[in-house]
């Protein structure tokens, strides 16, 4: 490993300060009596001493270093990182937007209550659903707002029998993770030869113990279902619910709806699918939908509109599972998506959808000639590919995503999904040009012929970037976050 930059601990020196702050004027006794001894400092934090310019360059410095959608291509596989229009965050930085507090009297939010009404109604459109709730606060979130709405459900009914979620091999982690932490047992189902869910495995499982089947359309292969109305069938004749995992709707938006294919739940990733930034801890949002028989679980409040046209909130729900999150939402990601659904129009989700679709299946089919696709047919927004073609040098996914540093690319997702060996999870996304495409491709194409000619240049890849290959067991094992003075 190397470090080409200096630490901002290296630049310290006694006596520099990039602050000016008056002094303490409360009292040493009034602080002793106003803080429990035992949280009080009895020593100087070990602080670096560097001046106020040294500090602004060392952290600008380090930004560079960061790689994002607006400094590069991000083609990492089932998250969608693709680019937020600027419109979108200047729309919600609007004052009006965001200096409102959330617990305003609602006759002074009126407009902020009317766009989450109305992208309320969007979503149900978009997603064949008849209500929409906003609260939940990322994807996984939503999940879990989703389950409990169908436990709520099937509780409602007295059906106590129902304790298992029938999750495909091919699901997000998070998927028999939120089942379980809803108190639910898991089926596993495998895939077929064709990387749908295999429908003979499907109606093994499929009993009056079911409360629902978890799955997203296309799924983690990139692939959709071509059986996904009979999969739907076989859950519903067993008197379960159908869950859908709205992580790959940017495939589909705007062209298929999960209601139409018999899906009872839906959650939508906004900071994934409606453009608005995506990573780095938040926020995000995941809006959960429901058909009309389960919209009376749904958390509470929500907004309504009224007879007289105005917009309230709606608490009285004796149904509902109640709130899953404080305040309402997060408003200003729901203002980027509104901004993003509005000024694209029906027409023009589809048009993204269909571009997302088309970037991978152009860069499928240039890389294919190069690298194993363990499932060789039309793919929607990601695909697999794998190095199986190249085991004979010894070269791993790892090293090939290690490789693509150098070439200035953030890697794909590798080693996911799991019921593929060595896979790279790619995803373009519809705002990605061919150029950029063509490029990415020759970097993996390159990289592909490096193995066979230089194999120790990928197996200790990266050399250009700040800090080389690390020992990455070691530092799972033995994080080392924090400085310490020597």
């Amino acid at each position: 490993m190397k470090i080409l930059e200096p630490l901002i601990f290296d630049l310290s020196a006694e006596g520099r300060t990039a602050v000016s702050l008056p002094v303490c004027d409360v009292p040493k006794e009034a602080v002793e009596t106003l803080v429990p001894p035992a949280y009080l400092r009895v020593q100087e934090p070990e602080l670096p001493q560097v001046s106020e310019i040294d500090a602004v360059r060392h952290f600008t410095r380090l930004s560079t270093f960061n790689h994002g959608v607006d400094s590069g291509f991000y083609p990492l596989g089932s998250c969608t990182m693709k680019y937020n229009p600027k419109v979108n965050e200047a729309l919600a930085r609007l004052s009006g937007f965001a200096t409102i507090h959330p617990y305003q009297p609602e006759n002074l939010t009126q407009g902020a209550l009317q766009l989450m009404a109305e992208l309320q109604d969007d979503l149900a459109e978009i997603a064949g659903m008849d209500a929409f709730t906003l609260q939940p606060a990322a994807g996984a979130h939503g999940e879990m707002t989703g389950i409990l709405i169908i436990r709520a459900y099937h509780e409602h009914r007295k059906d106590s029998k129902r304790t298992k979620v029938i999750v495909p091999d091919s699901a997000h982690g998070t998927n028999p993770a939120t089942a379980a932490m809803a108190g639910f047992e898991i089926v596993q189902v495998p895939s077929n030869e064709r990387g749908g869910v295999n429908l003979e495995e499907l109606r093994k499982v499929a009993n009056d113990e079911v409360a629902a089947l978890m799955l997203t359309n296309p799924n983690t292969l990139g692939l959709f279902d071509e059986n996904i109305t009979e999969i739907a069938k076989i859950i519903h004749d067993v008197g379960g619910l159908v869950y859908y995992d709205g992580a790959n709707l940017n495939a589909i938006m705007g062209i298929a709806r999960p209601g139409d294919m018999g899906f009872d739940v839906v959650h939508f990733n906004l900071h994934k699918t409606f453009a608005t930034p995506h990573g780095g801890g938040g926020p995000g949002s995941g809006p959960v939908g429901v058909k009309e028989f389960l919209a009376p679980f749904l958390p509470k409040p929500v907004v309504k509109k009224q007879a007289d046209g105005t917009f309230t909130m709606d608490y009285e729900r004796p149904l509902s599972i109640g709130r899953v999150r404080s305040f309402y939402a997060n408003f200003g990601v729901l203002v980027k998506a509104y901004s993003y659904i509005r000024s694209l129009g029906g027409e023009g989700l589809r048009e993204a959808s269909e571009n997302a679709v088309l970037n991978a299946n152009f860069l499928m089919q240039v890389l294919k000639e190069h690298y194993y696709v363990p499932y060789d047919r039309v793919c929607m927004h990601e695909f697999i590919i794998t190095p199986k073609n190249l085991k004979e040098y010894g070269v791993h996914t790892l090293d090939i995503a290690k490789r693509l540093l150098d070439y200035g690319y953030h890697p794909p997702t590798i080693y996911f999904p799991l019921i593929v060996e060595e896979a790279m999870m790619i995803e373009p996304t519809e705002t990605e040009s061919v150029e950029t495409l063509t490029q990415f491709a020759e970097a993996l194409i390159k990289i592909a012929e490096e193995a066979r000619t230089d194999v120790e240049l990928v197996k200790n890849a990266p050399h250009t970037t700040l800090i080389t290959r690390l020992d990455e067991t070691g530092a799972a094992r033995h994080p080392n976050i924090r400085w310490r003075k020597a």
